[in-house]
């Protein structure tokens, strides 16, 4: 094997490639990247069993041929190479790499003892790359990390005709969205619960690349129990998520007693002020009048700290308390100039949803949070 490639196409495929890769891999195979050329083309792959990805870019390809090398070790060394082409020829037992006047001797590893990638599931539909990669990212940060519960850790995928949802929670909050897509049968319901971190790193990447995302979901025989994406020369697969997700479309309230609309650049602002003197897991109160807002926090040594500001409101004064990275959270997933914040009970989870600039609710995105009970 041996190819010539521009060195800021090949470190972006080795990056996206080796971000998958497993620190501590069951056998070492599964910490290397498999480099393949042919006719001109190099495929980058990683896989653990678990996350494949693949990534394919035109070369100046000398001779065909193939080499696994350490994916992060690779990663490493073509990020800091100097803005020149880059040489990369299989030597034997080793991996020579050549920029400019840097030159590196990587060992390689036994091509024949690395995995074969999954095939690619049944293709299930499009979707916008960018609308795809916003609304992963508004629901993925509801997502559980406590692995000892692998169900809330993951997003669930709900189509239902030409309506993709995302749904995500950790007990203590839901985030929920309602994207358009295109399917490839109208009449399709399928469901899908995804490793959250996997479809978040994998929706950022090809919503850069702009066009389309490709979906494809197993339904029984070739890869089952596999979700897959692929938009531009990339393409991912993910092994899914077993059990049953609880039903949480039922917790959001179908009425409310009060409602506030607060500017979103505003509120975040003043709760991260606020929140200076408040130890961890301390809440910020919210307490809501006619006269507007007022946010308040307290920590250790009688540290307390307050803040007033305007906001339309409502309904009968309330006073209602959040984790404050969970509202910080939920505030700038909104994208939006205005937080609409409706409320049951203080004691009720509290729905947020995106407004307008005059305050208009704009459907697509709920985000619920439980409240924290305060003392009287």
């Amino acid at each position: 094997m041996k190819f010539r490639v521009e060195r800021d196409v090949l470190a972006d495929a080795v990056a996206w490639t080796a971000k998958a890769l497993p620190s501590r891999p069951s056998v070492p195979v599964l910490a290397g990247v498999m480099l393949r050329v042919t006719a001109g083309q190099l495929r980058v792959s990683g896989f653990d069993y678990e996350v494949s990805s693949q990534v394919t870019v035109d070369v100046h390809g000398d001779a065909d041929g193939a080499a696994l090398v350490s994916g992060r070790l690779l990663a490493e060394i073509t990020k800091a190479l100097p803005p020149k082409p880059v040489e990369i020829a299989a030597v034997g037992s080793h991996l020579e790499l050549v920029c400019a006047s840097a030159r590196f001797t990587l060992p390689t590893m036994p091509v024949e003892d690395y995995p074969t990638l999954p095939d690619m599931p049944e293709t299930a539909g499009t979707v916008d790359a960018a609308t795809f990669a916003s609304a992963v990212s508004q629901v993925a940060i509801a997502a559980g990390r406590d692995e000892t519960l692998p169900l809330m850790t993951g997003v669930r995928l709900e189509i239902e005709g030409e309506t993709l949802a995302l749904l995500a929670t950790d007990r203590y909050r839901l985030a929920l969205r309602e994207i358009t897509w295109r399917p490839d049968d109208v009449q399709a319901h399928l469901q899908a619960l995804v490793p959250a971190r996997t479809l978040n790193d994998t929706a950022k990447t090809l919503g850069a690349l702009g066009g389309e995302v490709t979906v494809a979901i197993s339904r029984g025989g070739i890869g089952e129990g596999m979700i897959g994406f692929a938009g531009g020369t990339r393409r991912s697969t993910s092994r899914l998520l077993d059990g049953d997700y609880p039903k949480v479309r039922s917790l959001f309230p179908d009425h409310h007693v009060a409602q506030a609309r607060v500017p979103v650049a505003a509120l975040t602002e003043v709760i991260k002020r606020v929140s200076l003197v408040a130890e961890r897991n301390t809440p910020v109160r919210l307490a809501f009048s006619e006269d507007g807002l007022i946010v308040e926090a307290g920590g250790s040594d009688d540290a307390r700290a307050s803040e007033a500001m305007d906001a339309r409101y409502e309904g009968e004064s309330m006073q209602v308390a959040f984790n404050p990275q969970y509202l910080l959270d939920g505030l700038g997933a909104l994208d939006s100039p205005v937080a609409v914040l409706s409320f049951t009970d203080p004691k009720k989870p509290a729905l947020i949803v995106p407004g307008d600039a005059e305050g208009e609710i704009i459907s697509g995105y709920r985000y619920l949070m439980m409240p924290i009970r305060i003392g009287s």
